[in-house]
């Protein structure tokens, strides 16, 4: 299994074209995480670095494991900033190269996401995901409580909406 390493700052700047590979690839490969094609290595990485002041203020944390020094998962776990929600994270852009795909890269970096979440005292996770894509199954088998479908949420890649799936998380000192 890769090592899984979170990303400080700096690291996170120096990640952004691989970061904007992988985005790449999952929207190439159907995902439904929030664009739609064409979609190309540039827009992926100036969405990426839209993203390093919240890398770098701590509000979001990213995960990424490599394989041979290639890129081949990232996470991201965006903590909640209201004073009544400190208590909740979001857990955002799973993705896994579809090269790296079926080695367990998904769970690893869930369950680094989680360990962190704890840490910094957030105990209940969120997430939302296509109903019926491999991501759900992933977290219908990884201990993740289904609390509703959105009937055409989201727009796939080339645009069909779809529909969505809401899960949650209780953390334990066990997970």
């Amino acid at each position: 299994m890769p090592a899984i390493e979170r990303l400080t700052a700096e690291d996170f700047d120096a990640a952004v074209k691989a970061l904007a590979g992988l985005l790449v690839d999952a929207v190439d490969g159907g995902a439904s995480v929030g664009f739609v094609v064409p979609f190309g290595q540039e827009e992926a990485a100036a969405w990426w670095r839209a993203q390093a002041p919240a890398v770098a203020d701590g509000s979001l944390m990213v995960w990424v494991c490599r394989d041979d020094g290639a890129l081949t998962g990232t996470i991201g776990l965006a903590m909640a900033r209201k004073p009544n929600a400190r208590h909740r994270a979001e857990i955002v852009k799973l993705m896994v190269h579809r090269d790296a795909r079926g080695r367990g890269l998904s769970r690893a970096l869930l369950a680094a996401a989680e360990r962190a979440a704890l840490a910094a005292g957030a105990d209940l996770l969120l997430l939302d995901t296509e109903t019926g894509s491999t991501a759900e199954h992933v977290y219908l088998t990884g201990g993740w409580t289904r609390y509703g479908i959105v009937p055409g949420y989201a727009g796939s890649p080339d645009g069909t909406l779809q529909d969505c799936s809401f899960f949650y998380k209780r953390l334990t000192a066990s997970d």
